[in-house]
């Protein structure tokens, strides 16, 4: 293994569900299926109001390359197509479903026959699957590219968020079509090494995955499973892809670039999972937990269920929650309602009680550093907060904000407690808009040059 690991910070995981086999909560009475949920351009609807849809059944068709398709997880009739508020504070069109008491599913579902890169590639594309791991880039996108460039495969079993658990589970429960995946990106791509990468506070998934990974003569020498220093954000992609080959994926670059691709593990089963039986991605493992749960536990609940369904599926809450979030707590966003839907690549549903989801005021900055000794980008997070407060965007740009992954290990450290985080997201903004204007005034000196040149002749 490289042995300089990344910065990071270590923290209390609280994985209080490591050990909860994930329970199939049944339909909800409806689900509501944003089309903005991947990156790139939203799915566009096949279906309309009245339409009768079967579990498996595509209802929704990719807007562009870099988009999903997306299918239905419940069996019963469109009730509306509706635009609705998501997470990200953008608005996004929905397909609301109202479910039927017999959910069956679609008749035309069967395997994929898969025989050989563009096979595979296209499989992919066609399942919805997207990055599972948080990102949510189009599974298939990142897939489609020339083998001869890719060097090492990363599959990310780090799960370095405190709480959630769901990735633990797919590698205890289903390490087959995890490995059966592993297998057919390792046919197609024949890259150096596939790198299973996994935080070592999770034994027992290093430990099965490396035993059946040494039982298979298709993975022994093709496959390392790597135990990983639980420092988080270890499952960050240019983390992981640092720690696991030495590889530096350069600002404004993608892992491709650098000859590798990153994968997550539940990404992977469900791959497998559409190839051998037809069912693409319309159900989630989600972990539910959190000090104003009152059962926490691992669900697979339809894509499209709402938060209150899952939590009262779970038994509820015990204590008034003073913050609901989708996602870990270092990069999970804050639910808007609980009646917001769950999404592809939504990993946990946590809530907090008042006195876990109060933050204290931020104090004087005391200069100490933590903030930059923490850093995984190597990032200067102080001082990113200076020329943001002057928004000060060629300074921006010198200290590379777009590099921040937005892990939150600066506000996480800050004995100031600084929204330092927070100021990163508006500093990218700035920076933006300095970006574009400094290209405005490029283009207008250009064509004031050009127009200079013609008059001469």
């Amino acid at each position: 293994m490289f042995n300089k690991i990344l910065h990071g910070t270590h923290l209390a995981q609280h994985e209080n569900t490591a050990e909860c086999v994930p329970v199939r909560m049944p339909a909800p009475k409806t689900v509501t299926i944003p089309m903005a949920m991947n990156i790139g351009k939203p799915a566009v609807p096949v279906v309309k109001p009245g339409d009768t849809v079967k579990i498996g059944q595509l209802i929704a068709e990719p807007g562009g390359f870099v988009s999903a398709p997306i299918h239905t997880g419940v069996c019963g009739k469109v009730k509306k197509i509706d635009d609705i508020l998501m997470f990200t504070g953008q608005y996004s069109k929905a397909i609301v479903i109202e479910c039927d008491e017999v959910q069956d599913q679609f008749e035309e579902m069967a395997p994929v026959p898969v025989t050989d890169l563009k096979s595979f590639v296209d499989a992919v594309k066609a399942s919805g699957v997207i990055g599972l791991g948080g990102a949510g880039f189009p599974t298939g996108v990142k897939l489609d590219v020339d083998p001869e460039k890719v060097d090492y495969i990363c599959v990310n079993g780090a799960e370095c968020e405190p709480f959630v658990t769901a990735d633990t589970r797919t590698m205890m429960d289903d390490y087959t079509p995890l490995l059966n995946t592993v297998k057919l990106l390792n046919k197609f791509y024949s890259p150096k090494k596939i790198i299973i990468g996994i935080e070592d506070n999770k034994p027992q998934c290093v430990k099965k995955l490396s035993a059946l990974v040494k039982e298979d003569s298709e993975l022994r020498d093709a496959v390392d499973v790597r135990s990983l220093p639980p420092l988080y954000p270890q499952g960050g992609e240019k983390v992981l892809i640092h720690n696991t080959t030495g590889r530096i994926v350069p600002e404004g670059k993608l892992p491709i670039d650098v000859g590798c691709i990153v994968i997550n593990t539940s990404t992977c089963a469900i791959i497998s999972r559409y190839i051998t039986t037809g069912m693409p991605l319309v159900r989630k493992y989600i972990t539910v937990d959190g000090s104003a749960i009152k059962n926490p536990m691992n669900v697979i609940a339809p894509v499209g269920t709402s938060i209150r369904d899952i939590i009262e599926f779970t038994g509820g809450f015990k204590s008034e929650p003073g913050k609901v979030v989708l996602g870990g707590p270092m990069m999970g966003v804050t639910a808007v309602s609980l009646d917001a839907p769950v999404v592809k690549n939504t990993g946990a549903v946590l809530a907090f009680d008042e006195k876990d989801s109060k933050l204290p005021e931020p104090s004087a900055c005391i200069r100490c550093g933590r903030c930059i000794d923490t850093c995984p980008a190597n990032l200067m997070p102080t001082e990113i907060e200076r020329a943001y407060e002057k928004r000060d965007g060629a300074e921006l740009k010198k200290l590379k904000v777009n590099l921040c992954m937005e892990c939150g290990c600066c506000s996480y450290v800050c004995p100031g407690k600084h929204r330092l985080v927070e100021t990163n997201k508006l500093a990218k903004g700035v920076l933006n808009a300095y970006l574009a204007q400094q290209k405005a005034e490029a283009e207008k000196k250009a064509a004031k040059q050009k127009e200079k040149e013609e008059n001469a002749k």
